[in-house]
């Protein structure tokens, strides 16, 4: 391990339990509105500090190479930040009484099994209450394209596929990290997802100034997501109205197709584990991305798919926590 903890819960509890006890407490109390509507959320905190060097370094009179530059910077700043921060916290949780209680509460924040759940569920219970503009309003919530004109099927596809990404992006990914590197890995991971969801976008104002903040979110995903799609097909098998055969198939065979290098693994997954097709044509703004279908079922998916996909999520969730249970029982059985 790159970062040593104490062993006893009296000086600091094993990374790997605190990290378990992070994903329980998350599953019962999400992303604890109640509190960082008072104070602001660590990913908010990041995305201020994005937001301000985005206006500073990314003016429009300068050139590509400019641009690329400076927003190499930004990531060379943001992650150097994010890691020592976490150091610092770390070295808090080990050394001072009950300061791995500071660590726990960073997990249990950059963690988002409960709030991904809850968000994504909201879509399918607009769906079906409250007609089609609260459920354009509430899938705007998860997913980056326009939703002025999406019809009812599209929402539930978009809620599906914010499902399937987002479980790689805010569940496997983070706990991927801080396994392998502790609470520093997973603050930079977070600083990196963050910075690529603001600035690694395809436009003219970042393809530039947002290509080294894109490019290194592939990097940081590229396992996390891989394993985040097998544990996706795998949860299939433990949901009466999925197929993980068709899971594994699909997700072998389509992953590709998506532009993201990362995002078509969870996706295609769980259109075979569902019989759904997703991805296909969107709009961002004013331009449409003619993107190819991934998965070859239904296209016109429902609430009930959307429900569907949140019951392979909980299981995926459940196989994500026993993996980090069994790394933990073997730790402690090593002595490591």
């Amino acid at each position: 391990m790159a970062f040593e903890t104490a062993t006893t819960f009296g000086a600091g509890p094993e990374i790997l339990i605190l990290l378990l006890l992070a994903l329980l407490i998350d599953a019962y109390v999400g992303d604890m509105g109640w509190l960082f509507g008072a104070v602001p959320h660590p990913v908010a905190v990041a995305g201020r500090m994005i937001g301000g060097l985005d206006r500073r370094l990314n003016r429009e009179h300068r050139g590509d190479g400019e641009r690329r530059v400076r927003g190499a910077l930004v990531v060379l700043v943001m992650v150097a930040g994010a890691g020592v921060l976490g150091w610092a916290i770390h070295w808090l949780a080990i050394s001072v009484p009950l300061g791995w209680l500071a660590e726990l509460f960073l997990l249990v924040a950059l963690i988002a099994q409960r709030s991904l759940f809850d968000h994504v569920r909201a879509v399918a219970t607009a769906l079906e209450q409250d007609g089609i503009a609260a459920a354009r309003a509430a899938v705007g919530h998860i997913i980056g394209r326009n939703t002025d004109e999406l019809d009812s099927h599209a929402i539930a596809r978009g809620a599906v596929e914010s499902c399937a990404e987002n479980y790689a992006d805010g569940v496997v990914a983070p706990c991927f990290w801080y396994v392998l590197l502790g609470l520093p890995g997973l603050m930079i991971y977070k600083v990196v997802n963050t910075m690529d969801s603001m600035i690694g976008y395809r436009s003219p104002r970042y393809l530039a100034f947002g290509w080294a903040a894109a490019r290194l979110d592939d990097v940081l995903n590229y396992l996390p997501a891989r394993l985040a799609g097998a544990m996706i097909a795998a949860a299939a098998a433990f949901v009466p109205t999925a197929n993980p055969f068709a899971a594994f198939r699909t997700m072998w065979r389509d992953a590709r197709k998506h532009r993201s290098p990362n995002a078509g693994w969870t996706e295609a997954a769980m259109a075979g584990a569902l019989d759904l097709a997703l991805n296909g044509p969107r709009r961002y703004g004013a331009d449409v991305l003619q993107a190819p279908w991934v998965g070859d079922g239904r296209a016109r998916a429902t609430p009930k798919d959307i429900r569907r996909a949140l019951f392979v999520f909980i299981v995926a969730c459940v196989i994500n926590g026993l993996l980090v249970a069994l790394a933990t029982a073997g730790r402690m059985a090593s002595g490591v």
